[in-house]
């Protein structure tokens, strides 16, 4: 466990406070304990939200089956060709 070293502070109002300090006591822990627990949980939680992008079902079913239709490249198909041919030319 890394050692804790940094400090920080939070105002709050006598009820928040009471309310804090009895949930500390219910869960057996100091109220640091408490709310330092539930501060990294809701930041888990917020940095989950922020990073992750959900789609219904059937919209992510759609984009897989799209990226498993191949368009036609025809430009990319005479680039690769070209490049094959360019290097049996070099080899010989």
């Amino acid at each position: 466990m890394a050692v804790k070293t940094d400090r920080m502070e939070a105002r709050v109002s006598p009820e928040e406070r009471q309310q804090i300090e009895r949930a500390a006591a219910v869960a057996g822990l100091s109220v640091s304990a408490f709310m330092v627990n539930a501060a990294v949980d809701r930041a888990d939680k917020v940095m989950a939200e922020a990073t992750t992008t959900t789609v219904p079902a059937g919209y992510f079913d759609a984009l897989l089956e799209a990226l498993d239709v191949a368009e036609p490249a025809p430009r990319l198909a005479r680039a690769a060709k070209d490049s094959a041919r360019s290097k049996r030319i070099q080899s010989r």
